[in-house]
């Protein structure tokens, strides 16, 4: 029996009880007109509030999904066995192509006649309560259509062949695999680049935007804008390359109820099964794990789950330099008309992008981890709990999509302020004295740095003050004219031209 199978009502639908207060009214019962498949009645706000959000994520790691990636490994492992000269059965080319069909043409109602098979049984079959050899008695189902389509003569010639040998984790592995890659690739991985293209957009329109940098929260050397903004792409850049290594380092399993070949060598002891698998595996575009029990070890899911865990730090970061920086000012944002920023407060536009984003890959990270560490486990040769654990792999991805999309939106809003941000370095003229004790030990000055720690730490000072201290060295005149011309928006170093260390 299958985790969702024990999960169900015998009906394959679960009750929600209500409860009623003392003031005689059920609140939590069911709401008049609410239908279960409104996203307003969503148990989840993946599939509810944001469902707009996670659309895009619905081909890969849906439950339909899931059934669709079943079909097209066991439609292709029947085609590679039928190419082999050992068995008994051919697959021809027209009849290769109406098989992929059913996967490539894959429906709504082939998705719930699957659902039928397993739950209350269909076409003549009894429930198999058991969701990958629903599969397997679907094919059948299908194969008479093809017979009756006079495609092929006897669908029963087919029947020994389909999931011949396998364990259900043969197809399990390899159908989760066939929908966590390209997630990652066409969903999740566009979402992080249009992220990296803004801030590589924000770092070269701001590249010489001097900024008060802020180092244990205190005032420190500046900076620039674009420089910080550089910071976080090139990050962000590093981050992307892992989880595009960890993409293509996805590896699949087909060896059988322990990993043996046992029961494809019992049947043809003749055949090279290690090699078969190898390439069908590799014919699925995933590397072959050779050595594995029944269960495929999942490190590489662990390691792109890491990876995508790597992204979401950096972005977390992000969103909450982000957020204090539209605290001070350095950041605007702009107002979406029409939009309530406060319930209470009209002025207020609250830089709720980058919170949500926060809140959203905390999440994911926190299921990222637990599933990193969980589906690398299993008792001995198998055990079953990874079945549901890896049903909410598309939970996890859901949240990372939203907080992609969440910083983007709050990345497309703001404004650096540049007048803020300068009016803030002007009014800190201590963070110059770096600059000072160090033109001044360059000049022999042993003191240099007692000399202006005794004139600025913990004092209120202005440029003035500096220029007192400049009048009173003994220094050649060109050393002075060097100190009085600094200022604390010019102390910027070489900011500006390390944006250009951005690989585009």
């Amino acid at each position: 029996m299958t985790d969702d199978a024990r999960d169900r009502g015998d009906d394959g639908s679960t009750a929600a009880t209500g409860s009623v207060g003392t003031d005689g009214f059920d609140h939590t019962g069911p709401i008049d007109g609410l239908d279960r498949a409104d996203p307003l009645a969503a148990v989840s706000p993946l599939d509810g509030r944001y469902a707009s959000r996670t659309a895009p994520l619905s081909p890969y790691v849906s439950e339909g999904a899931l059934m669709r990636a079943r079909t097209r490994v066991e439609v292709e492992y029947l085609i590679a066995l039928a190419a082999l000269d050992a068995t008994p059965i051919t697959v021809d080319d027209e009849l290769a192509a109406a098989l992929r069909a059913l996967y490539t043409d894959f429906s709504a109602a082939d998705a719930r006649l699957i659902k039928r098979l397993e739950v209350e049984g269909a076409a003549g079959y009894a429930a198999t309560n058991h969701d990958v050899k629903a599969v397997e008695y679907f094919l059948r189902v299908r194969l008479e259509g093809l017979a009756e389509a006079d495609v092929i003569d006897d669908a029963a010639v087919y029947f020994p062949w389909i999931h011949f040998g396998l364990t259900s984790e043969d197809v399990n592995n390899l159908a989760h695999r066939l929908l966590v890659k390209p997630a990652v690739t066409t969903v999740l991985v566009p979402a992080i680049r249009e992220v990296r293209d803004a801030l590589v957009e924000l770092a070269h329109d701001h590249r010489a935007t001097p900024m008060l940098a802020r180092t244990h929260g205190q005032p420190a050397t500046p900076t620039t804008f674009g420089k910080e903004m550089a910071v976080y792409a090139a990050r962000l850049g590093r981050a992307l390359g892992r989880v595009d290594a960890a993409v293509d380092g996805i590896a699949g399993k087909l060896a059988g109820a322990s990993g043996t070949y046992a029961a494809h060598t019992a049947a043809y002891p003749d055949v090279d099964w290690r090699a078969f698998s190898a390439a069908f595996v590799a014919d699925l575009g995933f590397e072959h794990t050779p050595l594995a029990t029944q269960v495929n070890p999942c490190d590489d899911l662990a390691t792109l789950f890491d990876a995508l865990r790597g992204v979401n730090d950096v972005l977390l970061d992000l969103d909450v330099d982000a957020w204090l920086y539209v605290s001070d000012r350095y950041l605007g944002q702009r107002a979406v008309e029409g939009e309530t920023g406060s319930s209470t407060m009209p002025h207020k536009v609250n830089p709720i992008d980058f919170e949500n984003s926060e809140g959203n890959l905390s999440k994911a990270n926190a299921d990222l981890v637990f599933l990193a560490d969980y589906v690398t486990s299993s008792r001995l040769q198998r055990d079953l709990s990874d079945s549901t654990v890896k049903r909410n792999i598309g939970a996890a991805f859901a949240h990372c999509l939203i907080g992609y999309l969440k910083v983007a939106d709050g990345l497309s809003k703001v404004v650096p302020n540049e007048a803020v941000m300068r009016e803030e370095l002007q009014a800190t003229p201590e963070v110059i004295g770096e600059a000072v004790q160090t033109i001044l030990r360059r000049e022999g000055d042993v003191e240099a740095y007692e000399r202006v720690k005794a004139l600025s730490r913990g004092r209120d000072v202005d440029l003035d003050d500096f220029r007192a201290l400049f009048a009173e060295l003994d220094v050649d005149e060109s050393v002075r004219e060097e100190l009085v011309a600094l200022t604390p928006e010019g102390y910027v170093g070489v900011a500006a031209d390390l944006v250009d260390e951005l690989d585009e």
